[in-house]
């Protein structure tokens, strides 16, 4: 299940990230050793911020007990061109369960019936085989190895460019 983040998810989101921090960490700098729980508050009021403006569509990923499992969204919106970046993340103790993937393919049916998008990206570092092997599942469109698309750590990466556009049938 996705849905908007609430003020009672920060523990939670704590939580996840701090358990998380070897094989998220590696791949998206904001989870780090030094994580604290006001970072988490901040992210949950800068998502309802977002959300209000129209910039960035960001959802607390839930089992089916309810029990948070990570976060996803679509971000980088860019209403030129009308598209958005999905990105999304599980937490390491619920890993390799296939939650990244249902909530890809939701979050697909958001961007185009919901949003409005003609276009939506998948962007991971093109060693982050876990990320890449979830957006090809989904049947994302892969489009190229893209040189230095990423910075991760200060350190500009090559990354994997899928997408998704709805005569896809998506």
């Amino acid at each position: 299940m996705l849905r908007p983040y609430r003020v009672e998810d920060v523990s939670a989101v704590f939580a996840a990230v701090t358990e998380s921090i070897d094989t998220v960490g590696r791949w998206l700098p904001w989870c780090h050793a030094r994580y604290t729980e006001a970072e988490s508050i901040a992210w949950i009021e800068k998502c309802h911020a977002m959300w209000q403006s129209g910039e960035s569509y960001e959802f607390g990923m839930f089992d089916l007990a309810h029990e948070y499992v990570g976060g996803a969204g679509l971000h980088q919106l860019d209403r030129f061109h009308n598209m958005a970046a999905l990105g999304y993340w599980v937490r390491q103790s619920r890993q390799n369960c296939g939650l990244a993937t249902a909530a890809v393919r939701a979050l697909v049916r958001f961007g185009f019936g919901t949003v409005g998008l003609t276009r939506i990206e998948i962007v991971a570092a093109s060693e982050n085989g876990a990320s890449r092997r979830v957006a090809e599942k989904v049947g994302a469109q892969f489009e190229c190895i893209a040189r230095n698309r990423l910075v991760i750590h200060g350190v500009p990466v090559a990354a994997a460019v899928h997408s998704f556009v709805p005569s896809a049938g998506r």
